[in-house]
């Protein structure tokens, strides 16, 4: 195996230092390292930056009171609320109070929002916001222009040393400290398993949407980053909380294209089969109802057999083009036209409320370990996201990162790749046991769960992890398990998460949940020999 960095990284750029890695290619992982700048980062990201985070994909925009009449103090409020009771107040006030200097940040960026003819931002409103606070781009692109910009701004940013094709597997750890990660070349060129010792990882790895059969997030969001940090020793939050956005287009794709909230917003309504709108029965916000909400009564819907159909005829119509380019070419390409016609929709995986448990500056409980995106659970979305709020927690607590580094860890130590002898089967990432943990998360620990179902769950992840063989597939899983056994020990139903056999909220469960894979191991345990 050769240790001459230039033979294994031919195409890009070395230097001395490589004693900050960020994991993770999405708005999270990017905006920390441009904050960073000039001090030296590496990025390690699965595929070219951009092109496989969820971030790319996020359509309505970024929550920030920044119209006239709003305030911090309504979005802290609002977000409370859709939170179900659990939110940290603490870190919802903290982000809603840099939402501003947040979006601006972004515009110097290049992010070209929406503005008015007097050049002001202008901002839409979505699912239980009481006021227009969504920062967009042509109304469903904020995502795909976001990221360009910083894509754009990174390359731009001689300080950022971009390792793409590589996917982090195991943190490396030396007691509570973590000290370095083991990463696999994802790409036919570069087969290698690697080393990189570090001061400091931050961990911008994504959610866990694709560990459902039906998702609206990109095939790399399987959870790994949680998992890994937990196999380090890590508390992981709230990981039993799956937001299920209401109307993916269900059209048989995977990942499920995403018909955005901000439709609802704008007043298109939900209808069944029958034509009956449902959603004026079961809420008094109707489709502007909380995610959860909406995305159990469509459930319920296509369960039943009546399905669930989006119309955007009358309060869009022939605007929709224009106004929704991206979810107009969803529909075209499905041979739908939204302008005549219904779009049948489906809840599907969308956001993770839990993960990396982390504080206000994006520290783990490990040493070393940091942590911003979906990949965590900084307690701002409680038990349900507020909508747009995710884009919004990925910058700020990005930026908070940033600054501790700046000030706690100085630059100037140099750690060398070290390159790592690999086996044939530990790399491979489309494993067939993928399908089936995917069949078993969606049937069991998916919109509405009951306790004997996430005890078969327990019972069958349990199983796959025998047979399995992969690194990266056992991040997954492991992740999985952390969602069925919180689940499992909420005996309530709460925001995101659902139980048909506790359909109420409970005082007692008005708190946040905190795991770690030992604890979780152990009540696996006791699942398996019927005491749980």
């Amino acid at each position: 195996m050769s240790d001459n960095q230039d033979e294994l990284f031919p195409i890009l750029p070395m230097r001395d230092s490589d004693d900050i890695v960020i994991i993770g290619g999405g708005l999270a992982g990017l905006f920390c390292a441009l904050k960073m700048a000039p001090r030296p980062v590496t990025v390690l990201a699965a595929a070219p930056i951009g092109t496989g985070a969820s971030s790319a994909w996020a359509q309505a925009g970024i929550a920030a009171s920044v119209m006239p009449g709003d305030t911090v103090e309504k979005h802290v409020q609002d977000t409370l609320v859709a939170g179900a009771g659990i939110v940290d107040e603490h870190i919802a006030r903290l982000m809603a109070g840099e939402a501003a200097d947040r979006v601006l940040d972004l515009v110097e960026y290049g992010v070209p929002f929406d503005r008015d003819l007097e050049g002001k931002l202008t901002a839409s409103r979505e699912a239980a916001h009481s006021e227009h606070r969504v920062v967009g781009v042509q109304g469903d692109r904020a995502g795909k222009a976001i990221m360009e910009a910083l894509v754009a701004t990174v390359h731009a940013t001689p300080s950022i040393r971009l390792l793409e094709g590589f996917v982090a597997e195991e943190l490396v750890t030396d007691g509570k400290k973590v000290v370095g990660l083991l990463a696999r070349g994802d790409r036919g060129t570069n087969p290698h398993r690697i080393e990189l010792k570090t001061n400091a990882i931050i961990m911008a790895a994504g959610g866990v949407g694709a560990l459902y059969e039906v998702t609206t997030n990109p095939t790399q969001a399987r959870g790994g980053g949680a998992g890994m940090a937990a196999r380090a020793g890590a508390v992981i939050a709230d990981p039993e909380f799956v937001q299920f956005h209401p109307t993916a287009i269900n059209v048989g794709k995977d990942p499920a294209p995403l018909a955005t909230e901000a439709l609802r917003g704008e007043g298109c309504t939900l209808h069944n089969d029958d034509g009956t709108r449902f959603m004026l029965a079961v809420h008094k916000d109707a489709e502007l109802a909380p995610r959860d909400v909406v995305a159990k009564a469509i459930f319920d819907e296509v369960s039943a057999g009546r399905g669930a159909w989006l119309d955007a005829r009358e309060a869009v119509g022939e605007h929709f083009a224009d106004e929704f380019p991206t979810v107009y070419q969803y529909c075209q390409d499905a041979g739908i036209d939204p302008v005549k016609d219904l779009i049948p929709v489906i809840p599907a995986a969308h956001y993770h409320m839990g993960g990396i448990f982390v504080d206000a500056d994006g520290r783990s409980s490990l040493d070393g370990l940091y942590a911003c995106g979906e990949a965590t659970s900084t307690g701002a979305h409680g038990a349900n996201r507020l909508a747009s709020n995710s884009l919004l927690e990925a910058v700020v607590f990005a930026g908070r990162i940033a600054e501790d580094i700046l000030l706690h860890y100085p630059a100037g130590v140099t750690n060398p790749i070290v390159e790592r002898p690999a086996g044939d089967n530990e790399g491979k990432n489309e494993t067939p046991l993928m399908p089936k943990l995917r069949k078993i998360m969606s049937q069991y620990v998916g919109v509405s769960r009951n306790g004997d179902g996430l005890r078969t769950a327990i019972r069958e992840i349990d199983a796959l992890e025998k047979e399995n063989e992969s690194f990266r597939f056992r991040n997954a899983l492991t992740t999985a398990k952390l969602a069925a056994v919180s689940a499992l020990l909420r005996e309530e139903s709460r925001g995101g998460h659902q139980r048909s056999d506790f359909p109420n909220e409970e005082e007692a469960f008005k708190k946040r949940s905190f795991i770690t894979l030992a604890y979780a191991n152990k009540l696996v345990g006791n699942v398996l020999e019927g005491e749980l």
